[in-house]
């Protein structure tokens, strides 16, 4: 939806996935911040049931608020403009501040992203409605605050700056230390460059264009094609600015970290607060000079995690291929120890959450079936395919979705009514660990791919994940789970199943294994042991098992089938 606040119209992203089932606040009508102005359910055989009610069943509902994406600042005089935790989803209750976009000092216009908020799953910009310069800021970096609370405040003018931070916060937000004198005026611009020529098209054809929501207004305004802005935006962001610029025809000024402010991934700060590190003393290689987690590593002295492979070493000659060749070879160095936190440890978001997933579970009826599978012609294909950039988990993930196209009950749920909520499509979502919590990246109709788009896509939903950049539709929309553990050579393990779905595989390590031959003799082939548990209320011990056993069939003896 668009929302008009005193400054302007944003658009509001929705957070939940499903079908909207009842506009509480139509067009052109008011609600205060918190209250429910839609109601989504998660499926489309549930819009009936939600009717003229306003207040459906939270079990099989959520709400959309009109709180859901924006900050709120409100006037507060000599307090300036405060800028309060976002509610990001519907049950979100506190936020935690990755990262300040904008220094003590630093002028915000509307629609600039102010902060990087961290929900349950993944780390959002947000965006403020006012402008002002920022003033002071109440909850640091690394700290959490409740939705509603204020976070920091705006001036309104740059000479207001000291006295809203010598004013402290409001009376609903703890007390904060004196910000530093605003910052001297900046020496006079130099003379404007030329206009330079119509800038080229930066986004191809096809590709998501990621603009602000006041940016897009303004480039609807002014007819400027988002496709032809570069962003200056954190991860390459379009702000208004940068239409702006792109209209008068001037290029894009080069980005400056604001004062105080180190430009870092997520996963960068993490790495360097557990090492030591001070992020101001690392160069950073990433989009505009942004700090990554390899350039922390490199600062260590550690190898980068995604280095490029070293070259291999010339072939070695007849001669030098023997015992003592081998013997030359130096041992890696042992693994530092990992430091120990003291004390209790606050869980953050995605931790909560893993939590809240686990023990919503609980009072499932459920029952697992394990069989051991010859993985020797799965290994023959994935040596063939790896080059290109197929993972073992791509494999996996399209050979779980072709069996489950015989065996939709696996890939349906239990509905509380007393239903079974058969799903048309095929989203398999595997287990990925991350520093400190646990996400499940969906490949979306995983079966109507080829092996080298499902390798792909998978990619990207890593990357992002790690990156905490996934949208809630790549992670909550699964209908059939993969956790495979088997990289760590585990023998066999048994995965809990997560909440509003039917069933969950867990795949172990592959082994070599003594096995009686059709000719009687004795021979080694590698099995694997998979597990799948499963919802007893409504898949049988009968349905796991003939899934299983098509699976087996599948890898075993007609793998080139995963291939289309």
């Amino acid at each position: 939806m668009v929302v008009e606040s005193d400054k302007a119209d944003m658009d509001v992203e929705s957070f939940e996935s499903g079908y909207i089932a009842q506009i509480i606040i139509p067009e052109g009508e008011s609600a205060s911040v918190g209250d429910t102005v839609a109601v989504i359910v998660s499926s489309e055989a549930d819009i009936a049931k939600v009717g003229d009610s306003a207040t459906p069943p939270e079990s099989e509902t959520c709400v959309v608020t009109s709180a859901a994406t924006t900050v709120a600042v409100a006037d507060s005089s000599s307090a300036g403009l405060e800028v309060t935790m976002p509610a990001l989803s519907s049950t979100m209750v506190e936020g935690k501040i990755v990262q300040w976009l904008k220094g003590i000092g630093e002028k915000v216009e509307i629609g600039d992203a102010i902060m990087v908020v961290e929900s349950d799953k993944a780390d959002m910009d947000v965006e403020s409605f006012e402008e002002g310069y920022l003033a002071a800021i109440l909850t640091p970096e690394g700290g959490s605050a409740a939705v509603g609370d204020c976070v920091a405040v705006l001036a309104e003018t740059e000479a207001e700056i000291a006295a809203v931070a010598s004013a402290g916060a409001p009376s609903s937000a703890a007390p904060a230390a004196p910000a530093p004198a605003a910052p001297a005026a900046a020496a006079p611009a130099a003379a404007a460059p030329a206009p330079a020529a119509p800038a080229a098209v930066v986004v191809p054809e096809g590709e998501r264009v990621v603009a602000s929501g006041y940016a897009k207004k303004v480039a609807s305004a002014a007819g400027v094609d988002l496709r032809t802005v570069r962003g200056s935006g954190p991860n390459s962001r379009i702000v208004a600015d940068d239409v702006l610029l792109t209209a008068s025809g001037m290029p894009p000024a080069a980005h400056t970290p604001a004062p105080g402010v180190v430009a870092a991934t997520p996963m960068a700060r993490t790495l360097s607060k557990a090492k030591g590190v001070d992020l101001s003393t690392v160069a950073g290689t990433g989009n505009f000079g942004r700090v990554t987690e390899d350039d922390v590593l490199a600062a260590l002295g550690m190898p980068r995690k995604n280095a490029p492979p070293a070259p291999a070493p010339a072939a070695a000659g007849p001669a030098a291929a023997g015992p003592a060749a081998s013997s030359a070879a130096p041992k890696p160095p042992p693994a530092a120890a990992a430091p120990v936190p003291e004390g209790l440890v606050p869980m953050d978001g995605m931790q909560k959450a893993v939590v809240k997933n686990m023990e919503a579970t609980l009072g499932v009826p459920i029952f697992r079936v394990s069989r051991s599978i010859a993985t020797d012609s799965f290994d023959a294909l994935y040596a063939k395919l790896k080059p290109k950039g197929v993972t073992v988990s791509a494999l996996l993930a399209k050979a779980c979705a072709m069996v489950l196209e015989k065996h939709p009950i696996v890939n349906a749920a239990y509905d509380p009514s007393g239903a079974i909520k058969y799903n048309e499509d095929i989203n398999v979502a595997m287990a990925v660990a991350l520093d400190g919590g646990l996400i499940t990246p969906t490949i979306r109709k995983c079966n109507t791919m080829d092996i080298y788009s499902v390798g792909r896509e998978w990619k990207d939903l890593v990357t992002k994940a790690k990156e905490k950049r996934l949208a809630p539709i790549e992670y909550n929309s699964g209908t059939f789970t993969i956790s495979n553990l088997g990289m760590f050579g585990v023998s066999s393990f048994e995965a809990i199943l997560p909440p509003g779905t039917g069933s969950i595989l867990a795949i172990a390590g592959s082994a070599p294994t003594v096995v009686a031959q059709a000719n009687g003799h004795l021979g080694v082939v590698k099995k694997m042991t998979v597990t799948i548990t499963c919802d007893h209320r409504h898949i049988y011990g009968a349905d796991a098992a003939m899934f299983l056993k098509d699976l087996a069939d599948l890898l075993e003896n007609n793998t080139e089938d995963l291939l289309y």
